[in-house]
């Protein structure tokens, strides 16, 4: 009787994979082409990872960008 409470519905669905959309595939994009692995975008899922991640990438030094010569390289 209990069991199909729990069960998601049509609902509760269509905002798991708009999260999954909306989050997790744009911050895969975005560490995939800074050069990092994909994967940690899967820590927006987590109350306070996903904030270190975005200032992770604000301010780490992107592997993409090491091969790339100094004048297109901008220092903020």
């Amino acid at each position: 009787m209990f069991a199909a409470f729990f069960l998601p519905g049509f609902f509760e669905m269509l905002i798991i994979g708009s999260i999954v959309v909306l989050g997790v595939i744009p911050f895969w994009m975005i560490c995939s082409k800074a050069g990092f692995p994909g994967w940690i975008s899967l820590a927006i899922f987590f109350p306070l990872l996903n904030i270190a991640l975005l200032f992770f990438l604000a301010f780490a030094e992107w592997p993409a960008l090491r091969n790339v010569p100094d004048q297109d390289q901008t220092d903020v």
